[in-house]
Formats: structure tokens, sequence, C-alpha cells
């Protein structure tokens, strides 16, 4: 168990990418199955309250990606790094504040949402018929499950940055199965009708502690043969270093913070329509963004495939080699993001019927994922660069790209579009924020780009 350097400087480029994105690819459609199984089991019960209760916690679960993130892809970026410089010791010092850094805000985190549960579901848009329930699946899964959760993800990341790709997909590809196994045995044998959106928390939360449980395994299976440490005694890096981290880690964090603020904001406003539809939209709109997680996780996957592949062949200063991973990952992704889109517009709903057969709750759901799926390629190029600038440490630029795309753009558009065009129109906003997004993220790449080039120049020069 150590790193490869093989992989990272010499093995062709499609096959070193397939390498480490292929089983991230798989744990991530892994993670989106049992996150989905929940909503299709709970779909059986034809209430559309229990399914709105679970699209409105996810909102809180997906915070727990932000904490993640936060040390999870800032540490694993610089660990990457650090590792193209030949500084293991460094990098074991990075790996252990990560994974301490994330059990520390993850326990924060579990403690707020445990004083202000309430208060913060309403905030998501629950109504009197599904806060009931969307406090069964934050109990369980935030205040009980936010530590195991958090630092078992951050764990996948790190290990990824060292190149052990398939380690970090088995640990977080067996959750999903056991999550999904777990999921009827809770909601349909052991607790009673009426249960089933704690019995569906309670199966997640068992499965992300076994996750957690085969990490330490790994880790503890690595000790003396990887740079990837949770010794206390590493717990603190140069400041450099604890700069670098949060350069990268914040923004990614940030990213999803604002997906979190973005889908708040788009249930509240879709739950303005309940005296019409009552919770039909706000389950809608979770069913249809649930199915059009498929190419998001497959974007996803890609990108943090190339992450550590990026980051490392930056720092040993191959920029070409750099350069034909970033354009790999892009093509990948956009040529499956057309396909999804096929897809979705000729079958979406038979695809929605899986989750909800309720005949309103089918037809909207259909032109919400219909809407949904048309920027899907703008949306993996976003995460491509986005990516691309946090694997080279380059925080400024990540931030302004982590901000743009369900912040600064799409939150201030959700009011416009919902005042002007009302519920259809909340469901485009996606699509208009993507097209200015990617407008401006390659503009900032290709300028960043040139600027990289120009200091590579100078130093070759002054070398010479």
């Amino acid at each position: 168990m150590k790193t490869d350097r093989e992989l990272f400087e010499r093995t062709p480029v499609p096959k070193a990418l397939a390498t480490l994105a292929i089983p991230t690819i798989i744990s991530q459609l892994i993670t989106m199955i049992y996150n989905l199984a929940d909503t299709i089991f709970i779909g059986i019960a034809d209430n559309p309250s229990m399914t709105a209760a679970a699209s409105l916690s996810f909102m809180l679960v997906f915070m727990m990606n932000c904490l993640s993130n936060l040390f999870g892809i800032g540490g694993g970026s610089l660990i990457s790094r650090l590792l193209g410089e030949r500084r293991e010791e460094d990098a074991g010092r990075v790996a252990s504040f990560s994974f301490w850094g994330s059990l520390a805000v993850s326990v924060v985190y579990s403690v707020i949402v445990a004083i202000f549960m309430e208060p913060m579901l309403m905030l998501l848009g629950a109504t009197s018929d599904s806060l009931g329930f969307a406090k069964d699946y934050a109990l369980w899964v935030i205040v009980v499950g936010a530590v195991p959760t958090t630092v078992a993800v951050t764990m996948s990341h790190l290990l990824r940055s060292e190149g052990h790709a398939k380690e970090a997909s088995i640990g977080l590809g067996m959750g999903g199965v056991l999550n999904i196994i777990l999921d009827p045995i809770f909601m349909f044998l052991i607790l009673e009708r009426g249960n089933e959106v704690k019995g569906a928390a309670i199966a997640t939360l068992i499965s992300n502690v076994a996750v957690l449980i085969f990490f330490s395994f790994v880790y503890f299976r690595m000790r003396g043969k990887s740079v990837l440490t949770v010794s206390p005694r590493k717990i603190l890096p140069r400041r450099a270093h604890l700069l670098s981290v949060f350069a990268v880690g914040f923004p990614s964090a940030l990213g999803s913070f604002f997906v979190c603020i973005s889908g708040i904001i788009l249930n509240n406003l879709a739950s303005g329509y309940s005296a019409l539809y009552g919770d039909v939209p706000v389950a809608s709109i979770g069913i249809a963004k649930k199915i059009d997680m498929l190419p998001m996780n497959v974007g996803m996957g890609l990108c943090q495939g190339m992450m550590p592949l990026v980051a490392y062949n930056f720092a040993s200063g191959d920029f070409k080699r750099m350069r034909a991973f970033a354009n790999a990952a892009r093509i990948a992704g956009i040529s499956f993001a057309f396909v999804c889109i096929i897809v979705f517009e000729i079958f979406a709903p038979w695809l929605v019927m899986i989750f909800n057969r309720d005949p309103l709750t089918v037809a909207m759901s259909t032109d919400f994922l219909r809407i949904f799926c048309i920027p899907v390629p703008l949306m993996i190029t976003n995460f491509q660069l986005s990516f691309m600038f946090q694997a080279i440490g380059k925080g400024k630029q990540s931030l302004l790209l982590s901000s743009l795309r369900q912040g600064i753009v799409n939150i201030p558009l959700l009011f416009v579009m919902n005042y002007f065009f009302g519920l259809y129109g909340l469901v485009f906003t996606q699509l208009i924020s993507d097209c200015l997004t990617t407008v401006i993220s390659v503009i900032v790449y290709k300028h960043t780009m040139k600027s990289i080039e120009k200091e590579r120049a100078i130093i070759k020069a002054d070398a010479a």
C-alpha cells in the first residue's frame, strides 16, 4: 500500500484516469442509488408528504457534504501536490489534520441541528403535514449520524489523494449496498406502518457507521506503508499548509453550501404553491432532482478521479500530462451528459413512476425532470473547471466558480423567475444560471492557465 508513482507519472492518460475515476464513479452511483432507494421505498406509501419530508431533510444531510469537502477536498488536493513534490512527512500531517478537523466540525453541526431542528426544517419549506416525518429523518441521519457520515467521506477523499481509489470506492459502495438491504427491513418489517421515513433514516445511519468502521480498518492496515495517518501527534501541519487546506477546501465547501441554500430557497418558494397542489411541487422537485443526480454523480466521480492526477502532475511540473487528464475528464463527462439528456427526455414518465405513482406528482415530476436535464453538459463543465482549480491550489479562482453557479447567479434568479413565471420559472432557473456561469468559468480558466504558463516560462528563463 504505497503511492503508485507509475500511475501518476507514466501510465497512459486514459488508463490512469479510468483507474481512479471508474471506482469513484461506481461508488458515487451506489451512493446515489441508496439515496434514491430511500425515496423509492418511501414512495411506496404514496404519501407526497413523506416524499417531501425526505427531500427537505436531504438538504440538511447535504450540508455534511460541505464539511467533508472542507477537509477532504482541501486536504486531499494538498496531499497529492505534496506527494508530487516528494514531501511525504508534510502530507501525513495534512492527513491527520483533515481527519480530526472533519470530526470536530461534524460534532458541532450535529449539536446545532439538534437544537434548531424544527425552525431549520420550517425554513427549508416543511409544512404541518411533512414536518414530523422530516424531524424523524434529521434526528437519525444528522443528529446521531453526522460524525460517522462526515468523517467517512473525508477519509475516502484522502484515500483517493494517494491513489487508493479502489479502497475508497469499496467502502462507500459497501455502505450503499447495505443501506439498500436495510431500508425495507426497517421500513416494512421492524417498524410499524407510518414510520417509513424513520426506518429509512435508521438504515442510513447504520450503513454510514459501517463505512466508517471499514475505513478505520483500511487506515489501520496501511500503517507504515502510506502517508495517510490519523495520529494526533501529527495533527498540526505547517502554517502554510494549513492555509492551503482551507484555501482549496473552503471554496469546495462553499459550493456545496450554496447548493443547500439554493435547494432551501427552491423548496421554500415551491412550497408557496401548496394551497394549489399540497406537497406535490416539493415532492416533484425532489424526485426530478434525484433522478437528475445520475449525470451529476458520474461527473463528480470523473472530477474526483481526475483531481489527484492533475494535482500531482501540476506539482511535479508535467503540465502537458496535467492538461491531458483535464481534457479527458471533460470529454468523457460531457459525452455521458448528452446520453442522459436523450434518455431522460424520452423515458421521464416511467423513471418518475419508480418513485411515486400519484398522477399529479408523476405529471409534474416528468415536466421538471425534462427541464432539469437540459443544462447537464454545462453543469459538468463547471464542475470540471472548479475541480481543476482546486487540484492546482488556485483557491481564489475556485472560490469564484463555487460562488457563481448556485450562489451569486442562481439565488437571485430564483426569486426573479418565481415572480415573473411562477412554479415552472423556478425549474428553468438552473438552465439560465448554468449558461451564464459556464461563460464566466471558461474565461477565468483560460486567463488563469495563460498566467500559469507565463510564470512557468519566466522560471525556465531564470533557470537557464
